[in-house]
């Protein structure tokens, strides 16, 4: 008997069984999609979790399959967030319990940073993104400039204001 492509062995409900081809590719998540659960997670507790608590809240939250995620898949999520320097770590016993190292906004704005240092021409690539803000974003950009040089210039700082080398 021939067996049609995709025809793999299933389960008495005719669903394919769990870690065959045909489930892994109808279960797949988009890119990202499960570091961000777990960063949510992280964010909204009270203090480091260890993986065993992750695994368990993104269960209750319903959060992007968390009842099928095995220990070991929330345990390499979060040590390659650990390795992408987005969380910090203690030891506790043989485990470790992880907290974020930044609130949301801080972590965009460390992965902002971390793309212009690899540029090799930051000058251009601070252009480009600033042409492409949007009206709003361009004007809430100059006040936070602004409101920084302020800072500077009253805390006696050497800010990029009037009167600044290299400003005309």
């Amino acid at each position: 008997m021939r067996r049609e492509r995709g025809s793999g062995p299933r389960r008495p409900d005719g669903a394919p069984h769990a870690g065959s081809s045909e489930q892994a590719a109808g279960s797949r998540r988009a890119a990202g999609a499960l570091e961000s659960a777990v960063l949510g997670v992280l964010w909204n507790a009270a203090g480091p979790l260890s993986p065993g608590e992750v695994r368990e809240r993104l269960a209750r939250d319903g959060a992007d399959g968390g009842a099928e995620l095995s220990y070991s898949t929330v345990v390499t999520i979060l040590t390659r967030l650990h390795e992408k320097n987005a969380l910090s770590r203690e030891r506790e016993g043989r485990a470790y319990r992880y907290a974020p190292v930044a609130d949301e906004a801080g972590l965009a704005a460390r992965r902002l940073s971390q793309l212009l240092d690899r540029s090799p021409d930051r000058e251009a690539v601070l252009s480009r993104f600033v042409a492409d803000l949007s009206d709003h974003d361009e004007q809430l950009l100059r006040e936070l400039l602004d409101g920084r040089a302020e800072s500077d210039d009253t805390d006696g700082g050497e800010g990029d204001g009037p009167g600044s080398p290299g400003v005309t």
